[in-house]
């Protein structure tokens, strides 16, 4: 993981630990919903993040989108199918998702660049 990945998981994993030291329920709560919503149940982890990923784009939330794409690699994803559950993120969203698309696709294609080959 390197650049904004990088940057990303530290930043998501720093804030969610000072997030969830401070002693509020309803936040803990709303995180514990959150964790639990996307384990395999009915619908596999695979489906569940393809469905946040479509939910992400529409709502146009970067951080969210970014996040789901990570989750979607992690479920081995492969292209064709990052690219259909875009293409339902575009006719849900319209238009106006195709920026947070292009940020999207920057991000697939870092975290599944392969690593540079080492220096002779």
């Amino acid at each position: 993981m390197s650049g904004r990945s990088a940057q990303f998981s530290a930043f998501r994993q720093r804030m969610n630990d000072r997030i969830l030291n401070h002693d509020n329920q309803v936040v803990r709560r709303f995180f514990a919903l959150d964790t639990q919503t996307y384990k395999s149940g009915a619908l596999d982890v695979r489906t569940k993040e393809m469905l946040g990923l479509v939910a992400s784009l529409v709502l146009r939330c970067d951080d969210c989108i970014s996040y789901h794409v990570a989750q979607c690699v992690e479920a081995g994803l492969s292209e064709d199918e990052f690219f259909e559950v875009f293409g339902v993120g575009l006719v849900v969203g319209g238009s106006i998702v195709i920026p947070h698309l292009r940020r999207a696709v920057d991000f697939l294609d870092e975290l599944t660049a392969p690593p540079p080959a080492p220096a002779d």
